[in-house]
């Protein structure tokens, strides 16, 4: 099945009685083989994040449950910890979309950035407690190490919630709800388009995320067990963290055309090191779509790069975590039941909607 096939579901989701019975879909709904409307691939409009809906096994937290009191969002502090410096596009739009939303509801918010340091993170979120908030959101840096802040915040009852990373603790005891995207997932629908660009056949390089992320992890794995699955003649022959930056990607990418010279595709796990391939390739005078990239995130620049021919595809992962992250605290602090996993679904950029789709990038 051709890549350019696969969409996406496209719905609008509404905040019923909770988030369990709670993210209602409602809308024309497409299956991933509809392949009726090429352009619509990356979401609504309003590029907002859209829940996958609900299995009946799915795992929920209530306040109850959690050992908290219910208490009312207007009213509250709510604190967000940003991980990452705000170079990077994704880390813009997230932190945007939070403070938006904060500032719509009318709810004190207090944001503190982590600078890509995950030991100023763990001080910035004790910070964050030791100032008043009564409700916390995370955007972590690292899944593992988070001890201190869990032991802080149960002290004080204050609800979690994790959003584009995991981790590793107890839902529903130590913090309340991820919200993100299935991130193996992200990489079978990588490898789905690399498959196509290539062939099929060749050998390819994998631009690594961050150690240290479940993020990482998962879009490894899946892109990995999808190559394999489905092209055996396409070998992955390289792996080296481009510590998911622009700068960093294009020196590995460098290193790369010098050691593998006949390299036939990249896959970078996100978007900024998809774009320092390009600038690498640019550099060693190759030709656009000599080498196939493959990217995720669904940045401006990078659906771009599929427009003027650098890029094959893209898969999106929507950073706009504002809506979904309050209305999830909203529901949990009023005593209704959540989700301890809210996975989003993403849309995917290629060749047949890139120009049209490009407004819709962040």
């Amino acid at each position: 099945m051709k890549l350019s096939a696969v969409r996406r579901t496209t719905t609008t989701t509404v905040l019923a009685a909770s988030l369990v019975g709670a993210l209602a879909l409602s809308g024309c709904a497409k299956s991933e083989d509809d392949n009726s409307d090429k352009s619509s691939s990356a979401g609504e409009k309003d590029s907002g994040q859209v829940v996958a809906t609900p299995g009946a096994d799915d795992k929920t937290c209530d306040i109850t449950q959690f050992g908290g009191e219910k208490i009312d969002l207007k009213s509250a502090t709510v604190g967000f910890s940003q991980s990452e410096k705000e170079a990077n596009p994704f880390r813009i739009a997230e932190t945007a979309s939070i403070k938006a939303e904060a500032q719509e509801r009318g709810i004190k918010l207090l944001s503190a950035n982590a600078q890509t340091q995950f030991s100023k993170q763990i001080s910035d979120v004790q910070d964050l407690i030791a100032k008043g908030a009564d409700l916390l959101v995370i955007a972590p840096l690292n899944s593992d190490g988070w001890g201190p802040v869990l032991r802080s915040a149960a002290a004080k009852k204050i609800p979690i919630v994790t959003i584009d990373r995991k981790i590793n603790a107890t839902a529903c005891k130590d913090y309340v709800s991820f919200i993100g995207s299935d991130f193996i997932e992200q990489g079978k629908r990588a490898a789905d388009q690399m498959i196509e660009a290539t062939g099929g056949k060749g050998e390819v390089a994998i631009l690594l995320g961050a150690a240290g992320n479940n993020v990482t992890t998962e879009r490894t794995k899946g892109f990995k067990d999808q190559i394999a699955a489905k092209a055996p003649e396409l070998k992955v022959v390289f792996e080296q963290t481009g510590e998911f930056a622009r700068e960093k990607g294009q020196q590995v990418t460098e290193q790369l055309i010098q050691s593998n010279p006949g390299i036939n595709g990249i896959y970078a796990e996100n978007d900024e090191m998809g774009l320092g391939a390009v600038n690498a390739l640019k550099g060693a005078g190759k030709k656009a779509g000599a080498v196939k990239i493959v990217t995720v995130d669904g940045t401006r620049n990078a659906v771009q790069g599929i427009v003027d021919g650098w890029i094959s595809g893209v898969v999106e992962s929507n950073p706009r975590f504002g809506p979904l992250a309050f209305q999830t605290l909203d529901a949990f602090t009023k005593g209704e039941k959540v989700a301890q996993d809210i996975v989003i679904q993403d849309g995917a950029y290629t060749p047949e909607n890139a120009k049209a789709d490009l407004g819709k990038a962040f």
